[in-house]
């Protein structure tokens, strides 16, 4: 009995030191790059899903095991750390910061929840509406970045409205103990709203804090470290979090544009060419939470010049994105013609970032000895020390985790390898052929970046297309749409690692909603292609523009 108290106090060592142990044949059996860089990968995946290390410092096992394995120098595996994407997280983060700061996130939520109501099912509707409409024009981490701020704050003034209500209805009928919550502003990882459970007594009754009423949930944001007050706002944040990294990831599969694999696609295909309540009553507590939010929109005041500012640029900074280069029409980046690919849509966030520095929110005075007011200086929208209290590192190198683990895979040959075990799927039926490259590909793409994963795989099965005399589009299609069915994984794109940095998800949240979603994605794709795409597109014919026949042999 006390060797299973050990055992269960030293858990998480033990899960680390075996899963070391247990892979390590592996490396020295085989004793190939391949097998060595498949080692990291494992030991990585397993410590994310186990969170037997916390997700950051898994992430940077990659910068320690591949310089000892040989597959990559230190400075190589360094410069994966940060990247394109971090550059776009400071110049959101910094929008983020000036929204919070003022207050603009929670006069777009209150408006809003004024306007479809407290109805959860109503409003997650809304934002997987709106956000995965963002997403077919901006890129999915810009999407995420922007809606995320407000789906916090309607979050949090929903659950603050039906706190205040609860605690007004319990009051005169117990006029004990009142579990009120309050939300306070504060300046965290992210635009959040710290809750705080305070319970007042009132005399001549007992406040025993060690008797939990039935309906308060333990469980505690991971960010914040605060108890939510009860089951039901946790769900109604995970099902916030959840419904925009899932939305903004699949509104970029409708357009080239919307994402970088469809856009991966594009190219390779050219140059290979050459629950909701509709017409119900609201509750007696519907109507009383929306009450509340109609008062605390109201104690904001009119709208200040700070917040106005903060709005133009936030329209600014999605303009600026989705003029780039918005497909149908040419964009600004044309005018930087002789370096193409070089602007991108950190460029855009880090020009609107840097004017939140700039940008004068009120003017700063000193009283003279003489006793006159008068003006020294200004204070910007935000300062650095607000953008450093806001500023998510440990998603910085979760991400940059990531990114070097997919370098290290393609260094070592493990993707290679992967890829060239495809090729005897060509003696498999068509269906099955589709069905195991869609598996496949949104198998690899939780582990590694999306537009690494099509870059390897689509010169793989183009040649096992024509081998096969099939229309190389009937594979490469649903193999694109699938490469973005990355939900499992905090690390598997941007878009959840930004969601995952509010505290409400865990791993395991994400690894069995994921599971889901992904399983559902691929069999809408394969529904999809059995059905309409394939007609449409006459996929069953072998096209001109494709190698001859007699030409193409299986890679």
């Amino acid at each position: 009995m006390k060797l299973l108290t050990y055992v269960l106090i030293y858990r998480r060592l033990l899960l680390i030191v075996s899963t070391l142990l247990i892979l390590l044949p592996l490396p020295i059996i085989l004793h190939t790059k391949e097998a060595e860089c498949a080692y990291t990968l494992f030991v990585v995946a397993m410590f994310w899903f186990t969170e037997a290390l916390p997700l950051s410092v898994t992430a940077l096992l990659p910068g320690l095991m591949f310089p000892m394995f040989g597959i990559m120098t230190s400075k190589e595996v360094a410069s994966a750390y940060f990247k394109d994407f971090h550059l776009l997280l400071i110049g959101v983060i910094c929008l983020a910061t000036s929204i919070e700061k003022w207050n603009l996130h929670k006069r777009i939520a209150l408006r809003m929840v004024m306007m479809v109501g407290v109805n959860p099912a109503w409003l997650t509707l809304g934002f997987m509406s709106s956000t995965a409409f963002l997403s077919m024009w901006l890129s999915n981490t810009s999407t995420a970045a922007m809606v995320m701020p407000i789906v916090e704050a309607v979050a949090q003034q929903i659950i603050k409205a039906e706190a205040e209500v609860e605690a007004t209805q319990m009051t005169p009928i117990s006029g004990c103990t009142n579990h009120g919550l309050e939300i306070d502003e504060c300046v965290n990882g992210h635009e959040t709203n710290e809750k705080k459970e305070k319970t007042r007594s009132i005399p001549g009754c007992s406040n025993d804090t060690g008797k939990i009423p039935n309906k308060m949930h333990l469980e505690k944001n991971s960010v914040t470290g605060t108890k939510y007050r009860t089951k039901k706002d946790h769900m109604i944040c995970k099902l916030m979090c959840l419904c925009i990294a899932y939305s903004s990831t699949i509104g970029g599969l409708t357009t080239i544009t919307g994402t970088s694999t469809n856009l991966i696609f594009a190219e390779h295909f050219n140059i290979f060419k050459e629950m909701f309540k509709c017409g119900k009553t609201k509750t007696v507590k519907e109507k009383a939470c929306a009450a509340v939010i109609k008062q605390e929109y109201k104690n904001l005041g009119p709208i200040r010049y700070q917040e106005i500012v903060t709005l133009v640029l936030f329209i600014v900074m999605a303009l600026l994105w989705f003029s780039r280069e918005p497909g149908f029409v040419p964009g600004w980046s044309v005018l930087f013609s002789e370096y193409p690919g070089f602007a991108t849509d950190s460029t855009a966030a880090l020009i609107v970032g840097l004017l939140f520095f700039l940008i004068p929110a009120k003017i700063l005075t000193k009283t003279t000895s003489t006793g006159e007011i008068v003006a020294f200086d200004y204070s910007p929208l935000i300062t650095w020390k607000e953008f450093q209290s806001f500023m998510p590192w440990d998603i910085a190198i979760l991400v940059g985790g990531g990114f070097a683990l997919a370098d290290g895979c393609e260094e070592s040959g493990l993707s290679k390898w992967i890829g060239n075990k495809l090729s005897p799927l060509g003696s498999l039926p068509l269906w099955l052929i589709v069905l195991i490259s869609s598996l496949m590909v949104t198998s690899l793409t939780e582990v590694a970046s999306n537009p690494a994963t099509i870059t390897l795989l689509l010169p793989i099965l183009s040649p096992l297309a024509e081998a096969i005399h099939v229309n190389p589009l009937y594979i490469l299609i649903p193999t694109t749409l699938c490469t973005s069915f990355a939900f499992l994984l905090p690390v598997a794109n941007p878009p959840n690692a930004i969601v995952f940095s509010y505290g409400h998800l865990k791993v395991t949240d994400m690894v069995k909603a994921g599971l889901g979603v992904n399983i559902i994605g691929v069999a809408v794709v394969m529904l999809g292609m059995s059905t309409w795409i394939v007609p449409m597109f006459d996929l069953y014919t072998y096209p001109s523009w494709a190698p001859p026949i007699s030409n193409v042999s299986v890679p």
